[in-house]
């Protein structure tokens, strides 16, 4: 029986242990680079004919006429130094003149403008001597088509390394300012093989008008601010009532205020860790990490919540039974995937685009999704007989509404997914990034909607006691399974029926409190 009512245990805990959450979270912010793109002796590799290292690549938005530095974008370099390998130095054949390095920035749209014809069945990068006759290019230099509405874009300024010099430098400062909105890209090429061991240390600053996030993620800071608004009007109204009927309150309920309460923390905080990324440039590790965490468990507690609901935990039957171990191991399952996937996807989030590593780590919380969507249609079936059979027709009304509700989510999900793969199948270079954000925010919107059908639902009341689940003998199979959940009264009646009689016989009154109830 102890291990039966584990779950509801913990969601009581929790409910008592979120203020002091949330002074952990305060006192464990850190710092860490974010729009501003270190590199810490990076290598140089190989491509095509062309030795290059990606430098980021994000959305910016055109500079605003405005004053000082509040409405300008740029992109700006600090502290750039190129380290020649002396390995790969000595006894190679010098393919050009001089020891250069190319720094390249271009935006998605004009990523045909930086290289020219096939070379080795790749597209060249770098002017060869066949090429200089073709392209009119530069030999030992990168292949670069001017804009024909902007002629010093793709912008290409060369970094030279002086005579017997192992390191050259950039300009400290120098900054590109941005002056059309599109996703923009930075590489460090060479075409000398002398310098395919290069490394380079330093950073660069990419600042957007309003701020260092990045373009993809600037519309989620208001986004978040909206979203927290909606979490405080939800959590006002259930928790009036959850303090107002707190004597009536059901183990569900219980449950359900820890994910009103996680669902408010987990959006407050994303909104001050985007707020403190596009303020610093830095991004707050500490903060993110606990974003991700809490995003995580509440997450895990929303689906167990509705898997328990499914089974009818608290409603039909009073314990889970033998299968509140299958359930807790799928709930810390679930959370360890999801904090493995969050991770990898924000926290030291850097580029507007999407790492490759994380796919391998979405796979697992996909499937662990489509078995608990199983599970819990099968659950809810279940007890949608069962409560058919006993014609407890309360029970059944909430339970139909609540079918219904998840049917519509599973089926918007679906439907979302494939126009994400769709959106991402046709954007293969990011050039949609300013509307990418409305991916990420459809599910914390659905979650919200389900969320306030399940407070709906179930909100407390002083008939709460009606949904709760009753030792009564058209409900009961075993004594030992008809333990009623709920409390008793002062006067020691149940809560589910008022029990108290004046006049007339036990059973003739007990019917008709189930003709009221029904």
């Amino acid at each position: 029986m102890a291990a039966a009512s584990s779950f509801s245990n913990q969601c009581v805990i929790l409910n008592s242990l979120l203020p002091v959450i949330v002074l952990v979270l305060v006192l464990a912010a850190g710092s860490a680079e974010a729009s501003l793109h270190v590199y810490d002796r990076d290598p140089f590799r190989e491509v095509g004919n062309a030795y290059l290292l990606s430098g980021g690549s994000e959305g910016i938005t055109a500079s605003r006429v405005s004053t000082g530095q509040r409405g300008r974008s740029y992109i700006r370099f600090e502290n750039i130094t190129f380290w020649s390998d002396t390995t790969a130095d000595k006894g190679t054949k010098r393919a050009y003149g001089n020891k250069l390095v190319q720094i390249v920035i271009f935006e998605a749209a004009d990523r045909d403008k930086i290289g020219g014809s096939a070379y080795r069945g790749q597209r060249s990068i770098c002017c060869t001597p066949d090429l200089a006759k073709l392209e009119d290019c530069k030999e030992g230099e990168v292949i670069r088509t001017l804009s024909e509405t902007d002629h010093n874009w793709p912008v290409v300024f060369n970094v030279y390394f002086k005579e017997n010099s192992l390191s050259a430098h950039v300009k400290n400062n120098k900054e590109i300012n941005i002056k059309k909105t599109g996703m923009y890209n930075l590489f460090f090429i060479t075409c000398d093989s002398n310098l395919k061991g290069m490394r380079v240390t330093g950073k660069t600053v990419w600042k957007n008008p309003d701020g260092y996030l990045p373009g993809r993620m600037a519309p989620l800071m208001s986004f978040y601010v909206c979203l927290a608004v909606a979490y405080t009007i939800l959590s006002i109204i259930w928790f009036f009532q959850y303090v107002k009927y707190w004597k009536d309150v059901l183990v569900l309920q219980h449950c359900i205020t820890s994910v009103v309460a996680l669902g408010l923390l987990e959006m407050t905080f994303c909104y001050l860790d985007y707020a403190y990324f596009n303020n610093t440039g830095t991004r707050p590790v500490g903060i993110t990490t606990w974003v991700v965490t809490i995003g995580a468990i509440r997450r895990t507690i929303s689906r167990l919540l509705i898997l328990s609901g499914a089974m009818g935990y608290g409603v039909v039957r009073p314990t889970l039974g033998g299968l509140t171990p299958k359930v807790l191991l799928l709930g810390i399952t679930y959370f360890l995937a999801s904090e493995m996937l969050n991770i990898a996807e924000y926290v030291g989030t850097i580029n507007d685009i999407a790492g490759r590593a994380r796919v391998f780590l979405v796979l697992p919380v996909a499937l662990l999704d489509a078995f608990l969507i199983l599970w819990i249609f099968t659950s809810l079936s279940k007890t949608l007989d069962e409560l058919q059979a006993k014609r407890s027709s309360i029970k059944l009304e909430i339970y139909r509404k609540f079918s219904n509700a998840l049917a519509v989510a599973i089926v918007l999900s679906v439907v979302w997914i494939g126009y994400e793969v769709y959106f991402k199948a046709t954007d293969p270079f990011n050039e949609k990034w300013a509307s990418a954000w409305i991916i990420t925010a459809f599910w914390d919107i659905l979650a919200f909607a389900l969320l306030c059908v399940i407070c709906f639902l179930w909100a407390p009341s002083q008939s709460s006691q009606r949904y709760a689940y009753s030792g009564n003998k058209e409900e009961g199979n075993d004594e030992e399974e008809t333990e009623s959940l709920v409390k008793e009264t002062p006067q020691g009646s149940i809560g589910l029926v008022n029990l108290d009689r004046k006049d007339g016989d036990s059973s003739d009154a007990e019917e008709e409190q189930e003709g009221k109830r029904e």
